[in-house]
């Protein structure tokens, strides 16, 4: 049983976000989660609350007219309270543009750390790691300039 509630858990980020179900997407994090996007954007791993992350991705996906992040092939590793689930994703971001596509693909990996708590399986790190891209990435920008 525990498998399928870390890859609920997991399938709940993706699908919270995508839906801009902010306080919801709030309940899949523990209360620090380290997430590493820096195979995007750069930079370095930064360590967050759930309302920071909130904040963060409702302040960019939030811009956009529609998003949607497919998670699939979890592989899940479970040692005591705490787990690992890798995952492969494809996520899809719209937004009406005169300038361009209205379409940015990105593909790649998941790593999620997760720990066991009272309240479940939760959300402790997010390392995803993007292989390949297809169509404007200028979107992101775009799309947070809107939110």
């Amino acid at each position: 049983m525990s498998t399928l509630e870390i890859i609920e858990t997991c399938t709940r980020m993706a699908w919270h976000a995508d839906q801009r179900e902010w306080d919801r997407l709030e309940t899949v994090f523990a209360d620090k989660v380290t997430l590493d996007y820096t195979s995007l954007n750069g930079g370095e791993p930064a360590v967050l609350t759930p309302r920071q992350i909130v904040d963060a991705w409702s302040a960019t996906l939030g811009g956009f007219d529609a998003t949607q992040h497919l998670i699939t092939n979890h592989l899940v590793d479970i040692d005591g309270d705490r787990a690992v689930c890798t995952a492969a994703f494809q996520a899809t971001h719209r937004l009406a543009t005169p300038h361009g596509s209205p379409l940015w693909t990105l593909g790649g990996n998941y790593r999620f750390d997760l720990a066991h708590t009272a309240g479940g399986w939760r959300i402790t790190g997010v390392v995803m790691t993007a292989t390949w891209a297809d169509g404007n990435q200028n979107l992101l920008a775009l799309a947070a300039a809107r939110s």
